[in-house]
């Protein structure tokens, strides 16, 4: 199982950014898939998971209305589209897959700031 993330980089308050995270090893359109982020000094948290075959979505309330997450099982990729970025989204961003026991990307780094 191999996931990789991309997109991060650094962005100015209130702009956008778009996370990818590419799947192979899996079914990749049978499993869940979330999004991540850990802050310096602070523990991973949840921030963003789709779900089954109508593609249910849920957020951290930190995000919602502002980060959308979908994925395109064509591709078997997943995407977090983040708008209206703030300085507290600055975090290392992690996908990880729900197959198994569960597998985990290398982290984009996500910086927000003017």
């Amino acid at each position: 199982v191999q996931l990789v993330e991309s997109g991060g980089g650094l962005v100015q308050p209130g702009g956008s950014l778009r996370l990818s995270c590419a799947a192979s090893g899996f079914t990749f359109s049978n499993y869940a898939m979330s999004w991540y982020r850990q802050a310096p000094g602070k523990e991973r948290e949840l921030v963003a998971t789709i779900i089954g075959i109508r593609d249910l979505t849920s957020y951290a309330d930190s995000v919602k209305g502002r980060f959308t997450i979908s994925r395109d099982n064509a591709k078997n990729t997943v995407f977090l589209q983040m708008n209206g970025l703030k300085s507290e989204d600055t975090a290392v961003y992690y996908c990880k897959s729900w197959y198994g026991s569960g597998y985990w990307g290398q982290g984009t780094q996500v910086t927000v700031s003017s």
